[in-house]
């Protein structure tokens, strides 16, 4: 018996596109970008939560990362 769910979730066309794109560019199936989307947010939420920081940064620049 599989412990696997299903979820049905119903899109823009921009945010399908955007998902489908990142799908081609990493080879990855549709359902692998929102895994990875899924995990990312919950690490991004969990930093914040515990007063932590998130950073982008580049040879350039660091910017604080801001999500609403």
């Amino acid at each position: 018996m599989s412990d696997k769910k299903m979820l049905t979730i119903k899109l823009s066309q921009q945010e399908m596109e955007m998902i489908e794109e990142l799908a081609r560019r990493k080879d990855v199936s549709k359902t692998a970008v929102i895994k990875q989307a899924v995990r990312l947010l919950m690490l991004v939420e969990t930093r914040l939560g515990d007063g932590g920081k998130l950073f982008l940064e580049d040879d350039k620049q660091k910017t604080e990362l801001a999500v609403l």
